[in-house]
């Protein structure tokens, strides 16, 4: 979809449809049809005149993720109809709220459509989106200033679709094998550098909780390393991504209806494709390693099993009372394996990590667990300029306790039902080096990756939950 600014005031600009984003109904053009129709205003409420092609949309207050999800309102309710165009007034001058940057993103998040295995699409005639420089009470914004926050929301924006397209992938289509094509592809497109493991090296790097996960799989599982460099970067950061591109549950099975949607535990894994997607295409000045594991936890005659005893690639050993608990064993993995191989000033892991932290914050929100409490805070407030929501979950030495094992360095679960996104996270921690405590956070993604209902400007299925979050944080390292 083409989007561009034009120069001229809102009402003289050619397209079939007006849209007007309204806090209330008075001093609008229409207000006296609007009073007659019963439009409140309310958040995402509409109404359209045909009269006079014009769609109000109602914002409840002056924030930009209001206005971000009333544009995927005002979007999904023209794609009904078969206009091809539609004008906007960008909303505040030289974006100083947000709200134009909001509006983009709100446009094309809310235009996205997961139809790849619908025999019958449903397309939308929308071909063009033009907003005024002006708002509508005439104040004028920089057109340089525009144009550089509609090239980045774009950027971000379209990330964020391609991280929700590959979340929610079948699992018969996106395997390890190919989620690490697509990252080849990736790399290719976007010039970054590419290194991909396969199990023989996997083995060779002694990544063996990794390997042990997938051993029952018929898809072997691939380490995907993809690296953003530039010339003298301001810092390196790495971010390490849980993709299990399918879990069954491994031999601690899932019951059949949490079965159903298992295709979603990839999502921090593509997350950091749509990052690596972002920062290489806004071309950011920061160094950024981005490392999944891909793996399928299958059953089967060859599947790890409750009472094994794993060894991770720093030499500890795991106990292992539940298969289903696979996750943070390949982060575990990787996360030794990142700091390896790369000297970063911050380490981020993204994780469909527990159901616990669904139960703590709720479906629409990431848990930030870390040792940091100025990562936190900074992440969260990248949080808010984005939209995203996030619930910092604290650490404490008694859950810790919890992960002790009688057989082994550390147990994969708790011995104790409660905490569970908590002690997770800490035993995560079992594989961060004493030196890099205070630059590693962790994001437990379960809640907002994957919702099987619409919410805001996110549709069914896969969301992108983490994408627009951590580059705004990335794009404000000095």
């Amino acid at each position: 979809m083409k989007i561009s600014i034009d120069e001229k005031h809102l009402y003289d600009i050619n397209a079939d449809v007006t849209v007007v984003f309204t806090l209330d109904t008075n001093e609008l053009l229409h207000e006296g049809v609007l009073k007659e129709l019963g439009f409140k205003a309310t958040q995402d409420e509409t109404c359209y005149i045909s009269e006079f092609k014009t769609l109000y949309v109602g914002v409840e207050a002056n924030e930009h993720d209001l206005f971000r999800c009333a544009a995927a309102t005002a979007i999904k309710t023209l794609s009904k109809f078969n206009y091809a165009s539609f004008k906007v007034a960008q909303g505040d001058v030289d974006n100083k709220e947000g709200i134009f940057n909001a509006l983009v993103e709100g446009f094309i998040l809310g235009s996205y459509k997961f139809e790849t295995y619908k025999s019958e699409k449903s397309p939308s005639n929308l071909k063009e989106i033009i907003f005024s420089s002006k708002t509508l009470e005439d104040k004028t914004s920089e057109i340089s200033i525009l144009e550089e926050i509609l090239v980045r929301a774009q950027i971000l924006a379209i990330a964020t679709n391609y991280t929700r397209e590959l979340v929610n992938a079948t699992p018969e289509d996106l395997f390890p094998l190919k989620l690490a094509n697509i990252a080849r592809d990736l790399a290719k497109e976007n010039n970054l550098e590419c290194k991909i493991l396969d199990e023989s090296e996997l083995k060779n790097e002694n990544m063996n909780a990794m390997l042990d996960v997938g051993r029952a799989s018929r898809h072997e599982s691939q380490l995907i390393h993809l690296i953003h460099k530039p010339k003298n970067p301001r810092a390196i950061v790495s971010l390490i991504g849980k993709g299990l591109t399918y879990d069954s549950g491994g031999l601690s099975l899932k019951p059949a209806a949490s079965m159903v949607s298992m295709k979603l535990d990839k999502s921090g894994g593509c997350a950091v494709l749509g990052i690596m997607k972002a920062i290489s295409e806004l071309n950011l000045p920061i160094e950024v390693h981005g490392i999944i594991g891909a793996v399928e936890n299958m059953i089967g005659g060859d599947a790890y099993k409750p009472d094994d005893v794993l060894t991770a690639k720093n030499g500890k050993t795991i106990e292992v009372r539940n298969t289903d608990a696979e996750g943070r064993l390949v982060l575990a993995d990787c996360l030794c394996y990142a700091q390896e191989k790369v000297q970063a000033d911050y380490i981020f892991d993204y994780a469909t990590l527990t159901g616990a932290c669904v139960v703590a914050l709720g479906h629409y929100t990431t848990g930030l667990m870390g040792h940091s409490t100025k990562l936190k805070h900074s992440m969260s407030r990248s949080a808010f300029n984005t939209g995203e929501l996030v619930g910092s979950l604290p650490f404490n030495r008694y859950l810790k306790k919890q992960l002790k094992s009688e057989v082994a360095d550390i147990s994969n679960i708790s011995n104790k039902p409660y905490g569970g996104a908590i002690t997770a996270a800490q035993f995560l921690d079992h594989f961060i080096e004493d030196e890099n405590k205070e630059k590693w956070m962790h994001f437990d993604i379960a809640g907002p990756a994957y919702v099987e209902s619409a919410w805001g400007y996110n549709p069914y299925g896969g969301s992108g939950a983490g994408v627009r979050m951590t580059v705004d944080w990335l794009s404000n390292i000095k």
